[in-house]
């Protein structure tokens, strides 16, 4: 693979105009190429085949000099006359900035390679500013994790030894004083061995407790251990009495008065909470010293390095990335040009900023340090498994499995459309009922089917086009889902609904019994029920990990308002919202199963006021969730869009509300209203969706009534997706106008269009996704904020 493909794949999507523009500095490169190409045509070679010029140079030999020992040019030497480039340092603006001279401007084709370095510089330059003000920022964070590492070790002591550090430091002299006598006889015996031994008790001094995060700024672990060993060999000949109080000296205790200017911070939202802050009802910020707490603050602080790390991580590989396309950029320059300012450019970029900071490489040394004596009990291995988490693997059966159960659900579509014409079961008298009573039980598998399967398209084009969906939705490297899986979900789901109608494809009752097999009629409610055990199974398969997440987000969906709204949150809401017939259809098996016979195909819920009340409860669920998530944001947020968002979902509420009448009423005063609001609330939500959700019909973009930013190259997908997003949004028209297609039963037009409104929410999906994506690319948002555990007085007070 080509260095630009790779360069593209491995930045960091939300980063990308941070990056070097390898691709422009390229194409100058080929103009200058051209134009080199134009002035110089190669000579032709009519003499047929003949060797490479390069098989008649000199032979290097075998003991060439190792550049390592290579012994740069003395500035008295001739060749540096001959240099192409001068690189300086300037002061610009208060900041650092480096400018190329082009000291040979007079030759043929001089002004390309001008306006290259010039864009060069600009390249640089902006690499440069950005790697520093994220260092920058790191730093800080750095020692705000500081006092947060310090409040944490003087918690624990509270809580595991509340007596106080009176008992310790007795307890480490004498610890120090066996650690001396052992050493000493060891030093008797072996003196190589006893200064192993000291190096290894210095070497956990290194890594005390009391030690911040900023201490080892200047000089990495590994350098203040070699330093703190040479020590130790010049003080061989000391008197072994004196270890025992140096030991006791250089262990410093955590302080404890910190926790006086401490406060617990409530960063987990609960409805006893959301109320609370409602009521305004002071929160408690008291440190209770018990080993609950210590645990919650534990693993508060946990995810808080774990992601301080991933920035450490991603801003090491964006510095070598950068360095890196620098290096090729060059190297395609001399060889183009045949001149040599590699060596001059590179020079300077080593000493720049972005080639000699190593500030993160420290950082990242002290936290993996710190991680691992503090939240992996000193296990290392443990400690780096947790840091560097390792994504799935795509595995053959998995992608086996798929197959198979794809094979498997195209076979018994065309078994069952056989088997219906073969048996000639639409002109049976037992049609009707079975469209009543069977066809709304399994139509709720095909719209899940649907669903799902749009999902797993959706994660298909988002990872195609490098939207970072897994970021957005928060969703864990190591149990993330991707598109195969959520492919072999749809289609095992598929293949239990679709045995399930195969096995209960019975149109007469049996002639003795006058009922239907019990055994068959209880299949669909069986499917259900196995699909609910396994969302609920407790154990760690099926991708418990992604169950629980979905589980949690239905909660947080039902709860609302209070829960603090988050992106999964509101998603998976709006994914309700398209799902209001398969609602409907758990309602009916609910009242099917219940109250009805189902040995004969026989039910009153259409007809049950009971049932039409909850029809209407039960359409309105998901758009009254959005809507309280909506008032509970802008309650937050003090964002007025919040309210205008609400509104749109409370037109939703009442279009919905009005149509369910009309098709339960069918009077002429109920059709006028149900299309009056059923229109208004059409018209808004696409202007929403259009507008806020997918960022489009900007008039003043450089695409024009699209975006500036597209990820899709095609624009012409984005004026498809708003024609049929508008189409479809308009659906609903079917079920005012009464539109009758001949031998398709009520249902089945029903369900029809419940599977145009999935489809237009996973074109939604997508085009949500990115233009949220596009936004985080627009703020370099590429990291999620932690709550810290600790709150300091102090720091209160400063920003007052």
């Amino acid at each position: 693979m080509k260095f630009g493909k790779v360069f593209t794949a491995q930045a960091v999507p939300e980063w990308q105009e941070a990056y070097m523009d390898y691709d422009f500095l390229k194409n100058l490169l080929k103009e200058i190429q051209s134009f080199r190409i134009r002035t110089n045509p190669p000579a032709t070679n009519s003499g047929g085949l003949k060797r490479k010029l390069t098989l008649y140079r000199a032979f290097s030999g075998l003991t060439r000099r190792n550049s390592a020992n290579y012994t740069p040019m003395s500035p008295s030497s001739p060749d540096l006359e001959l240099q192409p480039i001068l690189v300086n340092s300037v002061n610009l603006a208060g900041s650092q900035s480096y400018q190329t001279t082009f000291l040979m401007p007079t030759v043929q084709g001089g002004e390309y390679e001008l306006v290259f370095f010039r864009r060069l510089d600009d390249e640089f330059n902006k690499v440069d500013k950005f790697y520093r003000s994220k260092v920058e920022e790191v730093l800080k964070e750095a020692q705000m994790l500081n006092k947060q590492m310090d409040a944490l070790i003087a918690f624990r002591i509270k809580v595991e030894n509340p007596a106080g550090w009176s008992d310790r430091v007795a307890d480490m002299t004498r610890l120090a004083s066996d650690v001396a006598a052992s050493t000493a006889a060891l030093a008797a015996s072996s003196p190589s061995g006893a200064r192993e031994r000291r190096r290894g008790l210095h070497l956990m001094d290194a890594i005390e407790e009391g030690q911040s995060l900023h201490e080892l700024s200047d000089e990495s672990v590994h350098d203040k251990v070699e330093k703190e060993s040479d020590n130790i060999d010049q003080k061989e000949e000391e008197e072994e009495e004196e270890k025992p109080k140096s030991m006791v000296r250089t262990f410093r205790p955590a302080p404890l008065e910190i926790l006086n200017r401490a406060k617990i911070n409530n960063t987990v939202a609960t409805p006893c909470s959301t109320i609370k802050s409602f009521l305004k009802v002071p929160q408690q910020t008291e440190l209770k010293f018990t080993r609950e707490n210590l645990r919650k603050v534990e693993e508060q602080l946990k995810g808080a390095f774990f992601e301080f790390y991933q920035k450490l991580r991603l801003l090491k590989s964006y510095s070598f990335l950068n360095t890196l396309a620098f290096s090729k950029i060059m190297k395609k320059y001399d060889k183009i040009t045949t001149r040599d300012a590699l060596q001059v450019y590179m020079k300077m970029v080593d000493n720049s900023f972005l080639g000699s900071s190593d500030e993160v490489t420290k950082l990242m040394e002290r936290v993996e340090a710190t991680f691992v004596k503090h939240f992996s009990n000193s296990n290392r291995s443990k400690g780096m498994r947790v840091l560097r988490p390792k994504a799935n693997k795509e595995r053959h059966r998995i992608t086996f499995y798929m197959g198979f159960f794809s094979g498997c659900t195209v076979a018994l579509l065309i078994a069952l459309v056989l088997i219906v014409k073969a048996r000639k079961l639409m002109n049976n008298p037992g049609r009707i009922t079975y469209m009543q009573t069977m066809f709304p039980l399994y139509s709720l598998f095909g719209l899940i089917v649907l669903h799902v399967l749009i999902y797993a398209a959706n994660i298909y084009f988002w990872r195609r086009y490098r939207v970072n969906y897994s970021f957005i939705f928060g969703f864990k490297r190591e149990t993330e889902l991707g598109y195969r899986q959520v492919l072999l979900l749809g289609f095992g789901i598929a293949v239990l609904a679709l045995c399930s109608v195969h096995l209960n494809l019975d149109m007469e009752m049996d002639p003795k019994t006058k009922d239907y097999e019990a055994l068959t009629e209880l299949l669909p409610l069986n499917v259900l029920i196995f699909l609910l055990i396994m969302l609920l199974w407790p154990f760690n398969l099926f991708y418990r990990s992604s169950r629980f997440f979905l589980l949690t987000c239905i909660f947080h969906c039902i709860a609302a308002p209070l829960y603090k709204v988050t992106l999964p949150d509101f998603f998976l809401a709006d994914q309700l919202t398209s799902q209001v017939q398969s609602l409907r259809s758990l309602e009916f098996y609910i009242c099917y199963y219940t109250w009805g016979d189902y040995k004969q195909r026989r039910n009153n819920c259409k007809e049950s006021p009971v049932f039409i009340t909850f029809s209407f409860i039960v359409a309105v669920i998901p758009y009254w969730s959005r809507l309280l998530q909506c008032l509970r944001r802008l309650f937050e947020e003090k964002d007025p869009m919040q309210g205008y968002n609400g509104l749109k979902y409370f037109l939703a509420i009442v279009a919905v509300c009005l149509r369910t009448a009309y098709s339960i009423n069918k009077g002429n005063g109920w059709r006028a209203i149900a299309w009056v609001f059923s229109s208004i609330a059409a018209i808004f939500g696409t202007y929403w969706d259009l507008v806020f959700d997918w960022g489009l019909l900007q008039r003043h973009s450089k695409n024009r009534w699209l975006r500036d930013k597209l990820l899709v190259p095609h624009r012409s997908v984005y004026f498809g997706a708003m024609v049929l997003n508008i189409l479809l949004r308009f659906a609903w028209l079917q079920t005012v106008l009464n539109f009758r297609v001949t031998s398709l039963h009520k249902e089945t037009m029903v369900t029809l269009v419940a599977s145009l409104e999935i489809i237009r929410r996973g074109m939604w999906n997508f085009f949500r996704l990115e233009n949220e994506h596009v936004n985080n690319v627009g703020k370099y948002r590429a990291f999620k904020s932690v709550p810290l555990p600790f709150n300091n007085v102090e720091d209160d007070d400063h920003d007052d």
